[in-house]
């Protein structure tokens, strides 16, 4: 091998120093310090022969090597470096590469100097570094061999952002070279060598910011500590036992050598956090030799840290807790090496920490007196009780460690219990719980004053870290610091663990669990005070927003019925915790928590997850209530009337609230005195949700004999008041209250005084509720005299009934017509004015609902208009009162037509305006039988009709030829085909222009002889055009 004089040579170091060597022919003007490690990077007129490279291996060696030695001989060459020889003007050696160098020695400026710092501007124009590094072995095809080659241009310019993303590219290079690596062994010193140039791109600026430097830590640890033990490693190639241990050694001091390269660089508070973070998770890993790594890195940056000192760190040393505490677990780890170490590594943060606060008080300290003096005071490494040392050094640190230090040392000691015993050992699981239980126990109390504020952030961080721990005895030590934060401050765990996701899983289910368990009951009466206080609470923010508290605090409750022996302590305030549930229940209808919820992380991998509804989960706590307050009757009862899913619904929420108060009554709950004589105040407190569910409660419990006792202010007059609410729930309420007060002798008079006004409010009301408070009114209308009752009362009711004749529930529909029919039984004669307008607005609805197709419907209207025309002396004709459906029976429709418009002339067009609103009722078969109502009615109103009516007819029938019912199409082309003939039949006079006169053919299409008429004046049959109607509007 041969080497010629350059007229430009650069040797940069591999240290935070600044060396360089500079040899020109014009002269030399050369500098050099020692460094640990020289790399020579030649410029682009130097020549080496035979593709030889060129290593500094330390201070005084200079070794070179060639790719022909390193495959034949694997040879080695080196040479020692004379420090007092002037300059190497010659090269001898060519077979063996070996030549004498000799530099003047000079003494660098400043630590902190870059390695470019003492080449002379101009001296020149690109540094190219290249590196060709083979190891004995297999390739893929035979040979393995490593190739590293990276080049970075830095041009004569000072163009910051080139140069900055120059080092970003070259960085991103070495990263990459590093992590295709492979993890099982150490073949190759490319870890090496990509590590060494990262150490040199170092010192060139830019500096790199904390999330790049986080990354390239992580790159360069996670391969290099993933690597196997070196023992493993040797014994694999048995024949290269010492070549793997130096290189081992190398890989490690180079990975070493960056890190506090990486410190130098941006020696804050930031840039040492983001160096020693990624450290952390390996201090807890399950094999030995991860865990040396670690250690000694950690080590090893902590004691760089402290040659380096003084540094700023106004904010306080970075992640102090997390590295306090992942060194303490450390100390009681089953390799005593290792526990060593981490102890020395402690006395090392603890000088660091000394030295800080000395600084601020500006005194003078020695760094090697005060460490001494520390390694006296906490040591020595005890490793037949490591506890003792852990003891010690949580109970020194304590002038250090304040509320996020406290946390984070915590949160360390967690981190310690993850993973299962099979994967880490029984001995370092063992260890490693003693070691955290110790620790979490001591910090706990000492230094529980300092944690507050942090509470939330420290449950937060327990039912995370639960999901990574499954031995049960680590979950024990795990959840220590719920009970004991609770003894202190049993407000801030309980408001910690109300903010927990829900619904509650095995992790969430067992923080509440150990907060129950291991209180007394004393304390157990305050956590249902304070689970009572957020059931209060309604589930909206200030801002509006969802609130989870009202239901993990229900959540919370039903972990603690559970436990029984806190039964006795929930009966104290079981009906508080019943009414607060209840209309906890009824805010939770509808209510979206999408975002505020998450997947049970228990459940099976295979089930389909069960969407989560908060109404559903609520109604569960209270069905939980009942049971463990040995309310089983109750609740079954409730189960088989369907009452929970009743109390679930928003419509229906007041029923099923109703159903368990009526329940409660009838088996005499021992509780109902307490909770009515609690709900007397309620019913004029919150807003109208709070105020349906209590009142829904609160009249069930007027049954009770107990009532009498309550002012009658506070039952019959609430319940008048309430005839004047603007909730129709609450009208609907208040008539079932005072319905139940007249059942005793001494409220009846009063109540039935009420009843006009009970009537009048059901105006304008949905069925269902008017269906209800009607069953109610029935009793009233039963007791009456009805010589001295007043018809309007009944009239009114009538009116409030017929209105819901076409509602489109059938039970709706049903329950009115019957009631109808059961109010006019009632009439008494003489028949008033108003009473028979009623009664015969009620014969088309009823004619055209017994066409509904609902048997038990047509039944009630059959009944219904029985008792009409009994009390009416009406003689309608017999088919009037079949339930046969009008299909084919347009004689029969035309019959009973003809007698209405005959027998009640006045009321004609009545009976009109009804049938054409029923024509646009949205059940079909209300429209169909209406057009055939109107195709039989209008013929017989031939003396009446107006064109305003008869327009008016007229658009409603083309409006129902393109139904998309097609019977209804049909039924209304022939109802148009009917009354046109009638009108030509009998010279009516149709309105000017009217579109219905559309060809001659008109005149003569009822005409017996049309059928001999000239094909152009016949017109098509009704079905065809009915049909065609159809089919268009289909196709719109």
């Amino acid at each position: 091998m041969t080497i010629t004089q350059a007229s430009c040579l650069t040797l940069i170091p591999g240290s935070s120093n600044s060396i360089s060597l500079h040899s020109s022919t014009r002269g030399p003007s050369s500098t050099l310090s020692p460094p640990s490690c020289m790399t020579l990077l030649l410029g682009s007129n130097e020549t080496l022969s035979l593709g030889s490279s060129l290593i500094f291996s330390d201070t005084s060696t200079l070794t070179l090597s060639s790719q022909q030695d390193y495959f034949e001989d694997n040879s080695i060459h080196a040479i020692p470096l004379d420090k007092n020889l002037g300059s190497w003007d010659e090269m001898v050696g060519t077979e063996t590469g070996q030549f004498s160098l000799g530099f003047p020695t000079y003494n660098t400026m400043d630590k902190d100097t870059t390695a470019f710092q003492s080449i002379p501007g101009g001296a020149f124009s690109e540094v190219v570094a290249s590196c060709l590094v083979d190891m004995p072995g297999k390739r893929d095809d035979g040979t393995k061999m490593a190739l590293v080659e990276n080049v970075i241009t830095l041009q004569e310019s000072q163009d910051a952002l080139e140069v900055d993303v120059e080092k970003r590219t070259l960085m991103k290079k070495m990263m990459r070279q590093i992590q295709e690596e492979p993890l099982d062994s150490l073949s190759s010193t490319v870890r090496w060598q990509a590590m060494e140039t990262l150490t040199q791109l170092s010192h060139t600026p830019p500096v790199l910011g904390v999330r790049e430097r986080s990354e390239l830590v992580n790159t360069c640890v996670k391969s290099v500590f993933s690597l196997p033990s070196v023992q493993a490693m040797q014994e694999k190639v048995e024949a290269k036992v010492e070549a793997i241990q130096t290189l081992y050694r190398q890989t490690l001091d180079a990975l070493q050598t960056l890190l506090n390269a990486l410190f130098v660089e941006d020696p804050t508070p930031a840039g040492l956090k983001s160096i020693l973070e990624p450290l952390g998770p390996w201090m807890n890993s399950g094999k030995t030799h991860e865990r040396a790594r670690a250690v000694n890195s950690n080590v090893s940056v902590l004691n760089h840290v402290l040659l380096t000192l003084p540094f700023f760190m106004s904010s306080g040393f970075p992640a102090l807790g997390l590295l306090l505490g992942r060194l303490i677990l450390r100390i009681g780890d089953p390799d005593e090496e290792i526990g060593r170490k981490a102890l020395d590594g402690i006395i090392i943060l603890y000088t660091i920490l000394e030295l800080q606060k000395r600084a601020r008080d500006k005194e003078e300290t020695n760094k090697k007196e005060l460490y001494e003096s520390n390694k006296r005071f906490l040591g020595p490494y005890n490793p037949v009780c490591p506890c003792q040392n852990i003891l010690r050094v949580i109970a020194e640190f304590g002038d250090f460690l304040g509320p996020q230090q406290v946390k984070d040392l915590l949160l360390a000691a967690l981190e310690g219990l993850k993973g299962s015993s099979e994967a880490r050992g029984k001995d370092l699981g063992e260890m490693m719980q003693l070691a955290s239980e110790v620790t979490i126990s001591s910090v706990l109390e000492w230094y529980h004053h300092r944690v507050v504020e942090v509470i939330p952030e420290i449950m937060q961080a327990i039912y995370m870290q639960l999901n990574h721990i499954q031995e049960p005895r680590a979950r024990e030590v795990a959840l220590l610091p719920v009970s004991l934060l609770a003894s202190s401050f049993m407000t801030e765990v309980v408001v910690a663990l109300l903010t927990c996701p829900l619904p509650l899983d095995s992790n969430g289910a067992e923080m509440w669990r150990q907060l129950i368990l291991c209180k007394p009951s004393c304390d157990i009466r305050d956590l249902l005070d304070l689970l009572l206080m957020s059931l209060k609470e309604k589930p909206f923010t200030k801002k509006g927003r969802a609130s989870i508290v009202p239901l993990a605090a229900a959540s919370g409750l039903c972990e603690l019925l559970s436990v029984s022996s806190c039964v006795g302590c929930v009966r104290r305030i079981y009906p508080q915790l019943l009414l607060a549930l209840l209309i906890q229940v009824h805010y939770h209808i509808g209510l979206n928590l999408s975002g505020r919820v998450a997947l049970r992380k228990d459940a099976k991998k295979d089930a389909q997850p069960s969407v989560f509804v908060p109404v559903r989960w609520v109604v569960k706590v209270v069905k939980t209530l009942l049971l463990r307050m040995g309310c089983s009757y109750e609740a079954t009862f409730l189960e088989d009337q369907g009452g929970w899913e009743l109390m679930g619904q928003a419509e229906n929420h007041h029923r099923g609230v109703s159903l368990l108060a009526r329940a409660m009554v009838h088996y005499s709950c021992q509780e109902l005195c307490r909770i009515l004589y609690l709900l007397i105040p309620l019913l004029e407190r919150g807003d109208e949700k709070h105020k349906i569910t209590a009142t829904a409660f609160f009249v069930e419990l007027l049954q009770m004999e107990q009532v009498r006792r309550i002012p009658e202010e506070y039952s019959l007059g609430r319940m008048a008041e309430g005839l004047n609410h603007q909730d129709p729930i609450m009208k609907v309420l208040s008539i079932r209250g005072l319905i139940i007060l007249a059942r005793r002798t001494e409220k009846t008079a009063k109540v039935q005084a009420l009843l006009p006004s009970m009537v009048k409010g059901l105006k304008s009301m949905d069925g269902l509720l008017v269906v209800e408070a009607a069953h109610n009114l029935k009793t009233i209308f039963r007791g009456q005299d009805r010589k001295l009752m007043d018809s309007s009362v009944y009239v009114e009711m009538l009116q409030v009934l017929l209105p819901h004749f076409s509602d489109s529930r059938e039970d709706v529909r049903s329950s009115c017509i019957s009631l109808y029919g059961k109010v006019v039984q009632k009439l008494r004669s003489p028949r008033t004015p108003a009473v028979e307008e009623q009664l015969m607005g009620t014969l088309v609805p009823l004619l055209l609902t017994m066409q509904d197709g609902n048997a038990k419907v047509s039944q009630k209207c059959v009944k219904t208009l029985f008792r009409c025309s009994c009390f009416m002396a009406w003689e309608l004709p017999k088919r009037a009162y079949s339930r046969k459906s009008w299909d084919n029976q347009q004689q029969t429709v035309a019959k009973i037509c003809k007698y209405l418009v005959t027998t009640h002339q006045d009321s004609a067009f009545t009976f009109l305006s009804q049938s054409l609103e029923y024509a646009k009722n949205p059940r079909a078969s209300l429209r169909k039988s209406s057009v055939m109502f109107i195709g039989s009615l209008v013929p017989c109103m031939e003396s009446m009709m107006t064109e305003d009516r008869l327009n008016e007819v007229k658009v409603a029938l083309e409006n129902l030829r393109h139904d998309p019912e097609a019977s209804v199409c049909i039924y209304a082309a022939q109802a148009q085909d009917h009354i046109l003939a009638s009108c030509c039949w009998n010279s009516w006079p149709l309105p000017h222009g009217d579109s219905w006169v559309c060809d001659p053919a008109t005149t003569h299409r009822w005409s017996p002889s049309c059928k001999s008429l000239p094909a152009s004046h016949q017109r098509c049959s009704w079905i065809v055009q009915a049909l065609g109607s159809w089919k268009m509007a289909l196709k719109q």
